[in-house]
């Protein structure tokens, strides 16, 4: 199945240098390029894409409203937003999570890096590994906000634990190993986890074992 990529960046340069990367991948395709947040909205519901790459810094529209509004837009349930950013604007990644965003990217990541997260965005999950930059999203999702789902009090022992895992960046068969469950259940309980929660995707589950302490800064 070939996905369909929107490529959102105000630099002409990057944008096509993106484009040729995806290009050359057999299993995905560019549908559009938009060098505004109101253009990558726009063909987001025009050309149908199921993932938008995202630059945070854009004019007319920023990256993280161009986020908002794609994910409270029903018509644009499936579409995936993995956003772009650099070491110097850091704050901004969690308002891109927070808004809707399914993962981040920094701009000098390498090629097979990029199109990796593509393929991982694409297939639900969210891209936010272990290591110093999760880290990094755990300090400022500690700071105060108002959290976007709900608490995780709702949820049994096992699914705290689940959700637990999730926040630290395992996968759904790296969970299965680590409670002693098959694949399937573990998908199954996060599943179940996000419908309670009201979570669009994996990242705000992440976003609310911060917020609600469950995991805190330190113990990835």
């Amino acid at each position: 199945m070939t996905i369909r990529v929107l490529l959102a960046d105000d630099q002409t340069l990057v944008r096509a240098a993106f484009a040729m990367l995806v290009e050359s991948a057999p299993d995905m395709e560019v549908v559009g390029q938009a060098g505004t947040g109101r253009e990558a909205l726009e063909l987001a519901r025009t050309e149908r894409a199921d993932l938008v790459v995202m630059d945070i810094r854009m004019p007319d529209l920023d990256g993280i409203e161009a986020t908002r509004l794609i994910a409270a837009d029903e018509d644009l349930a499936g579409v995936r937003v993995l956003v772009l950013t650099t070491y110097d604007t850091d704050e901004h990644i969690v308002e891109a999570l927070r808004a809707g965003a399914s993962g981040f990217l920094v701009k000098d990541t390498r090629p097979a890096e990029l199109l990796d997260a593509i393929r991982t965005v694409a297939a639900g999950e969210a891209l936010l590994s272990p290591g110093p930059t999760a880290r990094l999203i755990a300090r400022f999702l500690r700071s105060p906000s108002t959290p976007a789902v709900g608490g995780p009090e709702c949820l049994s022992e096992r699914e705290r634990g689940v959700l637990t895992l999730v926040a630290r960046g395992l996968n759904n068969t790296e969970i299965a190993d680590a409670l002693g469950l098959s694949p399937l259940t573990a998908k199954t309980h996060v599943s179940r986890i996000m419908g309670k929660l009201g979570a669009r995707d994996r990242a705000q589950l992440v976003i609310v074992a911060y917020e609600s302490g469950l995991v805190t800064p330190g113990t990835m």
